[in-house]
């Protein structure tokens, strides 16, 4: 695995939507600097997942990316992504997340080694979880959630990353904005800048303009226990240890 748990620009996938097919896309926002992937699809059957699940994995290879399976079964790997629904206790994999949408459901995670907040914005992908959260919402959830947080929903702009990770996020999982994207590899290029802008400063005594992210080698996250993501994020929750990449 690439990281402790995921951060940056994470990648939400939805075949249905994706410019070019679902391939092009994943593969155009790893070269431009995403590391994450969750794949979704859940109305596909398990052969036919689990054989997207391994053109994806092979995709992410090359640099180290980690794919996450939305649901309990981790079609080969160990990685899995859980709704707010289910299954309690979640399952010992490697690497567990899981969707909230409130302080309730927060206060139920127990050993998730992350978790969505959504939505922050208004989006057609994540509708029927009420009014958006804002980013003083978003924030409101970081400080009361155990667990590392990713904002979703309606994140399309360099400048909602920024406001994200500002208010505490460890990072954004984006969907449409990448699905839909012309050109999914400048777009990812452009989000992750901002992430990793956001999370350093310093680095950055500008924000106008674009900051470019190295395709060959810099994440665009602060993956390390003890980051500056973990300080901003406002817990102390224990880290899982580094798991082993997944097989491809």
């Amino acid at each position: 695995m690439t990281g402790l748990v995921p951060s940056g620009v994470v990648l939400l996938t939805d075949r249905l939507v994706a410019t070019g097919g679902l391939e092009r896309v994943v593969a155009g926002a790893v070269a431009g600097g995403v590391r994450w992937v969750v794949l979704r699809e859940k109305d596909l059957p398990r052969a036919e997942r689990a054989a997207l699940a391994v053109d994806l994995r092979a995709i992410l290879a090359d640099v180290d990316g980690t794919l996450i399976v939305a649901g309990p079964d981790p079609l080969g790997g160990d990685a899995v992504h859980l709704p707010a629904t289910g299954p309690y206790p979640p399952p010992p994999h490697q690497l567990v997340g899981r969707s909230c949408h409130s302080v309730a459901e927060l206060n139920r995670l127990t050993t998730e080694h992350y978790a969505t907040v959504s939505p922050v914005w208004p989006t057609k992908s994540k509708p029927g979880y009420g009014p958006p959260l804002n980013v003083a919402g978003l924030g409101n959830l970081v400080r009361a959630s155990p667990a590392p947080l990713l904002a979703l929903g309606g994140v399309e702009t360099p400048e909602q990353v920024t406001a994200c990770v500002d208010a505490g996020a460890a990072g954004v999982a984006v969907l449409g904005a990448l699905m839909r994207a012309k050109d999914p590899e400048e777009t990812a290029a452009t989000l992750s800048s901002a992430c990793v802008e956001a999370v350093t400063p310093e680095l950055f005594p500008s924000r106008h303009g674009r900051t470019e992210v190295s395709r060959s080698g810099l994440r665009p996250t602060v993956p390390t226990q003890g980051s500056s993501l973990t300080a901003r994020s406002g817990h102390g929750r224990p880290q899982p240890h580094t798991a082993t990449k997944e097989a491809t």
